[in-house]
């Protein structure tokens, strides 16, 4: 497809406060287009805010509270006017074998990454239906392919794949589009704070190549800002994971034979893993969510 101006667009970005989000609201404010930055610290947001280009403003929500997006929505549109794109970004994550594994933390990892993008779109969607608009679902590689102590963020970006691919043909005819991007390991807070466990990072690091690799954060996002631009049904962050699509019928069974293997040889060093939410994001949801209890 032909790429849509940004210049003038307004454009939604959840989890706007850091890694992907934070960059893509920089390099879409660099090409016209105006900001509202949601997500869970207000200060930080703020600052991102602070060194857009142009016209942005930002709010507070929890992605997985409808009553605070439809809010947030309200508010976006008497702030600009209209929305014209909107970015579900949000997105945590935990590791570790299911067994012993935290169950608040993997619930709400399903929570953030599956719900709480249905909540988005659907506090956004008859905003994207009067601009003829696009919804652009960020999901992963761990959509894509299964992968050990890794069971709740591939359910949920299995789900959140699944979804999207089923809004694009409910709002097709309504002149709305609907895009699904994939990123694999990408240098941002939730990478670096998964590999902060040893055993995580080892596991990575036996993954064949081209998917052991961490991959720098601005050509990923200069090629989701492409796919926006485009309004393009799949967004591909490395270059190679659009061909991981022809063959990921195959993978499950190949990760169930591999992955058996590795577990065995790891199975002495698992006990005692981290089992809450990794990164700075991750961090921030849990003390919004400790906040919101006291």
């Amino acid at each position: 497809m032909s790429r849509v101006s940004l210049e003038g667009q307004v454009v939604v970005v959840t989890g706007a406060a850091r890694g992907v989000g934070e960059l893509l609201a920089r390099k879409l404010s660099a090409r016209g287009a105006r900001i509202a930055l949601v997500g869970l610290e207000p200060e930080a947001l703020k600052q991102v805010a602070e060194r857009l280009h142009g016209d942005s403003a930002h709010w507070y929500a929890d992605v997985t509270d409808h009553e605070a997006m439809s809010r947030v929505a309200q508010e976006v549109k008497e702030r600009f006017g209209k929305v014209d794109v909107v970015v579900a970004n949000a997105g945590v994550a935990t590791g570790g074998p299911f067994a012993d594994s935290d169950p608040e933390a993997w619930r709400r990892v399903i929570e953030v990454n599956l719900i709480g993008s249905a909540v988005t779109a659907r506090a956004f969607l008859p905003l994207l239906t009067e601009s003829r608009g696009y919804l652009l679902q960020i999901a992963s590689l761990a959509a894509i392919t299964p992968a050990p102590m890794m069971t709740a963020y591939c359910a949920s970006k299995s789900g959140v794949e699944a979804y999207a691919h089923s809004l694009r043909a409910e709002v097709g005819y309504k002149g709305v589009r609907v895009g699904v991007g994939y990123l694999s390991w990408t240098d941002t807070d939730m990478v670096r704070g998964a590999d902060q466990d040893a055993v995580m990072r080892e596991l990575r690091q036996r993954l064949p190549w081209p998917s052991n690799k961490t991959y720098p954060l601005g050509p990923a996002v200069d090629r989701i800002v492409a796919g926006i631009e485009r309004r393009s049904a799949h967004v591909y962050g490395q270059w190679w994971l659009r061909g991981m699509q022809g063959v990921r019928g195959y993978l499950p069974g190949l990760i169930g034979t591999v992955g058996q293997r590795e577990m065995r040889r790891f199975a002495p060093r698992l006990r005692g893993m981290r089992t809450g939410l990794v990164g700075a994001g991750g961090a921030a949801d849990e003390e919004a969510r400790a906040t919101q209890r006291s």
